[in-house]
């Protein structure tokens, strides 16, 4: 593969890739019923052992 190739595909599909993982990770932040969990993990490091 040469370098022309791997940057038109990191151009194109690529992008199209990186936004398609970003629309999905923040959906699934942003779900109804994280913010419990979410709050449980914010809450780990001050738990008393």
């Amino acid at each position: 593969m040469d370098y022309h190739f791997m940057r038109t595909f990191a151009d194109s599909w690529g992008l199209l890739a990186m936004l398609a993982f970003f629309v999905l990770a923040s959906a699934f932040a942003f779900r109804p019923g994280s913010k419990i969990l979410s709050e449980n993990a914010a809450r780990i490091p001050l738990k008393d052992d």
